[in-house]
């Protein structure tokens, strides 16, 4: 058994304290070792019998707190100014915190408060402040003080997209109702439709009856938005499948300006252009193509103008798509895998014969 010390320069020093041969005699060993680490550092003494375990003993914990989440999650709600559009009312402060540590259900929540070291009120006092949270006013006021921090203005960028939210239940009541479901659930739900600004910062909810169409409720909820901001023009982001051709005439009445992101199946002429001025080239990463869209003298419509962005990225994943589909189709004809049939087209032909 030795004891080796050693400096920061790399000198080092070596204490002998003896040999065992036994598992006593190491036991023993090991007493005498740990009493000459600790020469001249005595044991800070907290009293006779401190915590139950005597003195020298392990302290009991008695409390813990996730101080530095907390801090930071309350500091963040006071920033976007959530304290002072609620009134300070600290049970839908406590809610908050309790659904971005562990998104749980309202019951759950006093638990997921207690375990980071706040003292959570109780569950009949939330039930008797969930009424308040549920009015139009009371998401106006956090809907204005998320718009205050975004900075809005009259050229403003605002996205929009929807989702679904199920109930277990059977029967509908005129708001819960089934509808589509990108889940494929049968349940009653209902259309939950966010706006952000173009960093992704939520500015406005809306829910909607469960079987209103997605693309229906686009227009109700940026007209409302304008309405409580005092907003003379917006211009509405969105995916293919929320602005329909519908949606895109009716955004155009209301004088507003939209962007629609969507894929398209053909080369379109900016970009074979492009190529043919650079034979051999690579589009760099990144690059856009611009092409103006002016309307004819019997379009309905805006002049409008595309603009066609190219990535590495996004040309890479598909054309690996491309290979596997067709490294499947030669196995198939090569009778290296089963091909797959339609069960449609066969039923069908059943019946004809």
């Amino acid at each position: 058994m030795q004891i080796v010390y050693s400096s920061h320069r790399g000198s080092r020093d070596i204490e002998h304290i003896g040999s065992a041969h036994d598992d006593a005699e190491l036991e023993l060993l090991k007493a005498v070792a740990r009493q000459r680490l600790a020469a001249g550092q005595g044991e800070l003494s907290l009293g006779p019998g401190f915590g139950g375990h005597g003195a020298g003993g392990p302290l009991p914990i008695t409390a813990t707190r996730m101080g530095h989440l907390l801090d930071a999650l309350g500091r963040a709600y006071d920033l976007l100014g959530l304290d002072r559009a609620s009134g300070g009312d600290q049970m839908f402060r406590q809610l908050v915190l309790a659904r971005i540590i562990e998104p749980a259900s309202k019951l759950d929540s006093p638990r997921v408060l207690e375990e980071a070291g706040e003292e959570p009120a109780s569950y009949a006092t939330l039930k008797r402040r969930l009424p308040a949270y549920a009015k139009e006013a009371w998401r106006r006021k956090l809907a204005a003080a998320c718009a205050a921090h975004a900075g809005l203005g009259p050229a403003s960028l605002v996205l929009y997209d929807v989702s679904t939210l199920y109930f277990e239940t059977d029967a509908g009541d005129g708001f819960r109702e089934s509808g589509f479901s990108k889940e494929r659930r049968l349940e009653p739900q209902i259309t939950i439709g966010l706006l952000t600004d173009q960093a992704g910062f939520p500015l406005m909810i809306h829910a909607f009856e469960g079987n209103m169409a997605e693309t229906k409720t686009m227009l109700p909820a940026i007209q409302a938005f304008m309405t409580a901001h005092r907003l003379p023009d917006v211009t509405v982001v969105a995916d293919a499948g929320m602005i329909s051709e519908a949606n895109q005439k009716a955004i155009e009445a209301a004088g507003l300006s939209f962007i629609l992101g969507m894929r398209i199946p053909d080369v379109p002429y900016g970009v074979a252009q492009w190529h043919r001025e650079h034979p051999g080239e690579r589009v760099p990463d990144g690059h856009i193509f611009t092409q103006p869209w002016p309307a004819g003298s019997t379009a309905k419509r805006r002049d409008q103008v595309i603009y066609y962005q190219y990535r590495h990225d996004r040309a890479r994943r598909t054309l690996r798509g491309i290979d596997e589909q067709i490294a499947k189709a030669e196995h198939a004809v090569a009778g290296k895998a089963p091909v797959k049939r339609n069960r449609f087209i066969q039923q069908a032909a059943r019946l004809v014969m």
